[in-house]
């Protein structure tokens, strides 16, 4: 069977979520289509604890950055290359966004209906959460727990954020914390497998008669005729025939933040120079797919133990520390995520020391302002997109002051006690880099990304040519087709966004079925 009612590109943390909903009506037929291989029985998938495993791993679409003029070039972006996206990748660390987040959506970037009182109301739909409140989910698809406070370096970084000022606070409580720190909550289960989209939305429903899961099913473009999405063509290996997947009312992208402008504009639909230039037909001149690239820039201090760190954890970075870097913010303007392991992957080659017996604090700019763009290497699918995200170019020089001003408050907190016990020695940068200028100098080297780029299809007000998408989601210039990943997000959540993404998938199949 080839021709359903609803074809969905992308199994991931989106995709998953708007299969499942839309299939709940056994009326309508769905066909879930992902490039990677499927996740069921897949320990080295469905282990949360093994997840560091996946980075650039066959799971993993493992895509390149151009050339970064004021940072790190050697980066990549890992894309999870498996059913459930990258929710089946990540540490699924698991957020509610701030709702002053939602509310920028809407009041800020014109996408009505996605304020704080319109859709927060879809997070307890989504979750099992084992946290107190009535404000909390107890039979969503996606169960959450409280990391156990079992790591006693983690627990100390807490209490030493206590002492310079970062109170321990609850997250997911409803109210922003823009100053506290904690264990994380995360989306796991009580038997150590993650609770990802697939594991949470697909896994209990693959047996529904409407619901077709088709894995190792490569999109290579959208079919568009008549100026509607009417399918999609596929293909199950990089030299196989084409196999077309047809849509009876509506085809929906769920590939991504760097897939989905990809296969928008293999589509035709995109800048329509960029198009013309790769030999592409233009379809709907859309210059706002692939721009307004967004990411969460991570860089990392590390220290060297006297005394051995765990040798097991939920998923080895297991706290979050939040807090400001100005006065007078309504939301934190820098995260850090403590890790247990040694963090090493930017900072070895660079010529820095590394030990076993390592923890890491990660500072992250959680409201960068730089931005950067997606774009076709060739009109060729297999060819992998060209990522420029553009870190540190922000031309007020924001995200490398919030970035500097992380490395400093991370040696603050090293430095008070009793975490101040266990250090043996800072590892990277090291005590010698002190200045300003040095401390930059040694994130654009060793900076890494959290892996969140967000907003590259983004939605936004309907007479905003900028934004390819309406508040429903809905392509302009295009019927039958909307985007419902990452890449939507007008502008970045304070936060690990994964959970956000599901819900951006919850909403859009509730739009979906308020179409029919």
């Amino acid at each position: 069977m080839n021709e359903y009612d609803y074809v969905i590109v992308g199994g991931g943390s989106g995709g998953a979520a708007v299969a499942a909903r839309l299939s709940e009506d056994p009326s309508v037929t769905v066909c879930l289509l992902e490039a990677g291989p499927t996740d069921v029985g897949d320990d080295a998938i469905l282990r949360l604890d093994r997840w560091m495993e996946l980075l650039e791993s066959g799971y993993d679409w493992d895509y390149p950055i151009e050339p970064q003029e004021n940072g790190n070039s050697f980066m990549r972006h890992a894309r999870a290359k498996v059913l459930g996206g990258c929710s089946s990748h990540n540490s699924c660390i698991a957020f509610w966004a701030p709702r002053e987040d939602l509310d920028s959506w809407e009041h800020e970037h014109g996408c009505a209906g996605w304020g704080s009182d319109s859709v927060y109301r879809l997070y307890p739909r989504i979750e099992t959460n084992d946290a107190p409140g009535d404000h909390h989910g107890r039979s969503g698809p996606v169960h959450i727990m409280t990391v156990p406070p079992n790591d006693p370096c983690g627990v100390a970084v807490l209490d030493a954020c206590a002492a310079v000022g970062i109170p321990r606070a609850e997250f997911n409580s409803g109210r922003t914390v823009v100053n506290g720190a904690n264990f994380f909550q995360i989306n796991r289960r009580a038997d150590g497998v993650r609770s990802s989209s697939s594991v949470s939305y697909l896994h209990p429903n693959l047996d529904r008669p409407n619901l077709t899961v088709r894995t190792g099913a490569w999109a290579k473009r959208i079919v568009i005729e008549g100026g509607r999405a009417v399918g999609v063509d596929i293909t199950d290996n990089a030299f196989g025939r084409t196999t077309r997947i047809s849509a009876g009312r509506e085809v929906i992208v769920c590939t991504g933040a760097i897939d989905s402008p990809k296969l928008l504009m293999l589509s035709g639909i995109g800048p329509a120079d960029h198009l013309r230039e790769n030999g592409i037909d233009v379809l709907a001149d859309s210059p706002g797919v692939g721009a307004h690239l967004q990411d969460h820039p991570e860089g990392v201090i590390a220290f060297e133990t006297k005394r051995p760190m765990v040798r097991t954890s939920t998923q080895w970075w297991e706290a979050g520390i939040f807090t400001t870097t100005v006065e007078g913010l309504d939301r934190p303007d820098l995260m850090m995520h403590y890790g247990s392991v040694p963090f090493d992957m930017h900072t070895l080659r660079q010529g820095y020391p590394t030990a076993d017996n390592t923890f890491c604090l990660t500072p992250n700019v959680t409201q960068a302002r730089s931005r950067g763009t997606v774009r076709l290497r060739s009109r060729d699918f297999r060819d992998k997109p060209r990522v420029d995200p553009r870190y540190f170019t922000d031309a007020e020089g924001h995200d490398m002051r919030v970035m500097v001003a992380g490395i400093r408050k991370a040696r603050e907190i090293a430095a008070a006690a009793p975490l101040s016990d266990w250090v043996e020695r800072e590892l990277y940068p090291g005590p010698d880099t002190n200045s300003d200028a040095e401390l930059a100098d040694y994130i654009r080297r060793t900076h890494n990304t959290v892996y969140h780029p967000v907003g590259t299809v983004r939605m936004g007000a309907v007479d905003d040519p900028m934004s390819p998408l309406d508040p429903e989601l809905r392509v302009k210039g295009v019927e039958g087709l909307r985007v419902a990943d990452a890449s939507v997000f007008p502008a970045h959540t304070t936060v690990n966004p994964n959970i956000t993404v599901m819900l951006v998938g919850e909403r859009c199949a509730e739009l979906v079925t308020a179409a029919r």
